[in-house]
């Protein structure tokens, strides 16, 4: 059990896991930027200390800053929350490097799982189906349309690093790819700092599911249902509900079985959410894993009465 925990977060999440950990008996540390100094999770935490100025990259984003934090209030581990550094495998690794536990994913699974193209890959490896699209990453859009032949149209271009519908653009024909390639390449080379694209066959009316999956460092993965996510304004999600009235027992239990086998292959430990799109036959395809807490991980607490921060 950990002594000490530092959360590089702020808000609700923050608040949240200074609940599951006052109920555990392990201190806190909450860190703040200066716009943030009354808050909430400042004021709950057992300790504050101020990280920076209110700009985001100068506080909760500063990895130095956020480091030293953790050193000066002599934490066992920081939990990084969703958003900000929750995804970043340098400050994961920065976290190892500097004998702080980081809880969440190992960074070579993070950074695994961040590129879609390798989490396709691994997806596919465990029998976990996934759309049918290109194998590998394209730098063009001469490899986008060699690609599209195999597959046919309509496709979505994908950032293979990508998330949150940027460096995303639907292509119904050959004459459209070309400058579509062009405008998420570049969206998401400003975006994300990897210019690398991907297709899949686009499914026109999906349903989205996820599914919560929490995984210990003894290769135990659990997948604790799933959660239906259709109802989106420009790609975000607005409603959230469990369980999904499309999955039925036979897909909900052989898609976790093919998640469990893929997680535990790939390494994957803490909590984390794999996402899923689901056609017009029900048939459910992988998308992406989000290695991180969720915003939505109540949803799926009250479905199974299990505290999944904790």
């Amino acid at each position: 059990m950990f002594r000490k925990i530092l959360i590089a977060n702020r808000g609700e999440i923050a608040v949240r896991i200074i609940c599951a950990c006052k109920d555990l008996g392990i201190r806190t540390v909450a860190v703040y930027s200066e716009a943030d100094r009354h808050s909430l999770h400042a004021r709950f935490a057992d300790e504050a200390i101020c990280i920076g100025p209110a700009k985001s990259s100068r506080s909760y984003l500063d990895i130095p800053a956020v480091i030293s934090a953790a050193e000066i209030t002599n934490v066992d581990a920081i939990h990084p929350g969703y958003g900000f550094l929750s995804e970043n495998a340098d400050f994961a690794e920065v976290c190892e490097t500097s004998g702080v536990a980081f809880i969440g994913p190992k960074p070579e699974v993070i950074r695994e799982m961040g590129l879609k193209q390798h989490a396709r890959a691994a997806m596919e490896q465990s029998g976990v189906p996934i759309l049918p699209g290109s194998k590998g990453v394209l730098k063009n859009s001469e490899e986008a349309l060699a690609a599209v032949a195999q597959v046919g149209y309509p496709v979505m271009l994908k950032a293979s690093a990508g998330g949150g519908g940027r460096g995303m653009r639907i292509i119904r024909n050959d004459a459209e790819m070309p400058a579509l390639f062009v405008q998420a390449q570049q969206e998401a080379q400003a975006s994300f700092s990897n210019p690398d694209m991907y297709i899949e066959k686009l499914i026109e009316a999906p349903r989205h599911i996820e599914f919560q999956v929490l995984a210990d460092q003894q290769g135990n993965v659990e997948v604790l249902g799933e959660r239906e996510c259709s109802i989106q304004r420009r790609h975000q999600k607005l409603l959230e509900e469990a369980p999904s009235i499309w999955v039925s027992d036979e897909l909900r239990g052989r898609i976790s079985n093919g998640l469990c086998e893929a997680m535990r292959n790939v390494g994957y430990t803490n909590a984390g959410t794999v996402e899923f799109l689901m056609d017009e036959q029900g048939n459910l395809y992988f998308i992406e894993v989000n290695a991180r807490v969720q915003v939505e991980h109540p949803v799926t607490e009250f479905v199974t009465g299990i505290d999944i921060v904790k």
